[in-house]
């Protein structure tokens, strides 16, 4: 398998569609530009979930409409731009730039995410066609969801460097994107779980 490599930047539209609600401290709030498949979603949530569960970081999923309802210890406003599905791939990759956006303002890194659904399609679209059809749209989304954690990394850790290894690092290749498994080295691991200690704390005090 050919082997391409892309970089991360930190750098009225349907809402989303799965919501899970729980008490968690971090809330994340999403906007996409094109609603995607519902697997699409779920493999979102469910792989986002896997990689930062490991960290104890807990956190609930809401459509941007209902910002502003709640209050949050942290929050995340995610725009997922571009087509985020797998109809139309075509047999060849293609170097799209930055898979990932988090805004920076006057030198501090603010709660505003954006991930590029169609420059990840472009990157992956090979691969994904070489695989079986009904396995397409879960690969996928989890694809986003490496991309979303790595942003929410830099949030998180309140980090504008990027890790060695794993998904914190600058770069991935098409096979680690789309891999079985890709998830944040031991010190990059370490400053989320940090960050969900304090986040726990917060939610505590607020909520006495």
């Amino acid at each position: 398998m050919k082997t391409w490599i892309l970089c991360l930047a930190l750098g009225v539209v349907p809402a989303f569609g799965g919501e899970r609600r729980t008490d968690a401290p971090l809330t994340l709030y999403t906007e996409f530009q094109q609603t995607p498949p519902d697997s699409v979603l779920d493999a979102i949530q469910d792989e986002l979930d896997a990689i930062l569960s490991v960290a104890g970081l807990r956190f609930g999923w809401y459509p941007l409409a209902e910002a502003g309802d709640r209050v949050s210890t942290q929050l995340a406003i995610i725009h997922f731009k571009g087509e985020c599905n797998t109809e139309g791939l075509r047999p060849e990759n293609a170097y799209p730039g930055p898979l990932g956006w988090t805004h920076i303002s006057d030198g501090e890194i603010i709660p505003f995410i954006d991930v590029n659904c169609q420059g990840i399609r472009l990157f992956v679209q090979r691969e994904l066609l070489s695989m079986p059809a009904e396995v397409r749209e879960t690969v996928f989304g989890k694809a986003l969801a490496r991309v979303l954690a790595h942003e929410l990394y830099h949030l998180l850790a309140n980090t504008k460097a990027h890790g060695g290894s794993g998904i914190a690092k600058a770069y991935y290749t098409v096979d680690e994107l789309v891999g079985p498994n890709l998830r944040f080295g031991k010190k990059e691991c370490d400053a989320l779980r940090q960050r969900s200690v304090r986040l726990a704390v917060q939610a505590a005090i607020a909520g006495q």
